[in-house]
């Protein structure tokens, strides 16, 4: 028996953002699609799901980690 099917395709393996049908219409990416690909390294843009919140979580989380690592070196360079 012979198939068509190749369990080695590059669709199946490579990376969801060098697919060719990946935001073919140039669309944004949400938050979630953007962290997925993150988390995932490039390989789904889909495992966060499609609820905005968690998307917007994670990356207010990012701002306040980084405007509180620049306050506190605002503050302590100056001790001595």
């Amino acid at each position: 028996m012979k198939t068509d099917f190749n369990l080695v395709s590059a669709d199946l393996v490579g990376s969801v953002v060098f697919r060719p049908d990946f935001n073919d219409r140039s669309e944004s990416l949400s938050a979630n699609q953007a962290w997925s690909l993150f988390f995932t390294g490039g390989q789904e843009d889909k495992a966060l799901g499609f609820n905005p919140e968690l998307g917007r979580l994670l990356t207010n989380l990012l701002l306040a980690t980084a405007a509180t690592g620049a306050l506190w070196a605002l503050l302590f360079s100056a001790v001595d």
